[in-house]
């Protein structure tokens, strides 16, 4: 059976953008600076900017917890979606759907709104309920 499974580990480009949708959801928006291996010994490393979007409390605590910088893992699945813009053109935009994630940097590195993450990285699901 195949399935779509995305794992990035990133810097956060900007601080995350939180929202709020009229039934409560909370939704965060964000993109990770994900660098690409070597493609040969001495090559110029190269870096992609995924655009990523979380909900409920995987959203929260990315909100709370990270900004600017923070190197972290996210696990998701990829979506490609299609909008028509304001001139009647076809939009396509490709994102991570974040549904989990890890903090790997040091406590310094995140926001210390909460205490008790250890360094190693500890995870979050929309699974657990806070």
């Amino acid at each position: 059976m195949a399935y779509n499974k995305v794992i990035l580990t990133g810097r956060l480009v900007k601080d995350p953008e939180v929202n709020h949708a009229e039934s409560g959801k909370v939704i965060t928006k964000f993109t990770l600076a994900v660098d690409r291996p070597p493609t040969s010994k001495g090559a110029q490393k190269e870096t992609d900017f995924v655009p990523c979007v979380s909900f409920d409390k995987t959203a929260e605590v990315i909100g709370n917890y990270t900004q600017k910088g923070s190197l972290i893992l996210v696990e998701g699945r990829l979506q490609i979606r299609s909008y028509e813009n304001k001139e009647g053109k076809k939009v396509y935009v490709t994102e991570v759907i974040a549904g989990k994630m890890e903090f790997l940097g040091s406590k310094g590195e995140a926001k210390q709104a909460d205490a008790g993450f250890s360094d190693m990285g500890q995870s979050f699901s929309e699974d657990i309920p806070f």
